[in-house]
């Protein structure tokens, strides 16, 4: 089982960034998947999450309006567009997979936001 993030780096405030997240070795296509995030000091938190099937997503209130969560089950991953960044959006952005009481993480991608 593995899940690898990708995509994050350094970006300007105000822009933008799109993560992904592929994973193999389990029914990628079942499983509910959650983007998580970690800030220097601060406990994880959820960023969003989007259902098996890609119709229905959740947002942390913060993140409502400038992030979008999709999937593409062809593909198994799972992906994070960041818009209208802003420096307290720097983290270690991780994403889950849950199906039941089956979980799996991957180790996470650094999205700095700083000027």
């Amino acid at each position: 089982v593995q899940l690898v993030e990708s995509g994050g780096g350094l970006v300007q405030p105000g822009g933008s960034l799109r993560l992904s997240c592929t994973a193999s070795g389990f029914a990628f296509s079942s499983y509910v998947m959650s983007w998580y995030r970690r800030a220097p000091g601060k406990e994880r938190e959820l960023v969003a999450s989007i259902s098996s099937t890609g119709g229905a997503t959740h947002y942390a209130e913060s993140m409502k309006g400038r992030f979008t969560i999709s999937r593409d089950n062809a593909k198994n991953t799972v992906y994070l567009q960041m818009n209208s960044l802003k420096p307290e959006d720097t983290a270690v952005y991780y994403c889950k997979a849950v199906l039941n009481r089956l979980e799996y993480w991957g180790k996470g991608t650094l999205v700095t936001v700083s000027s």
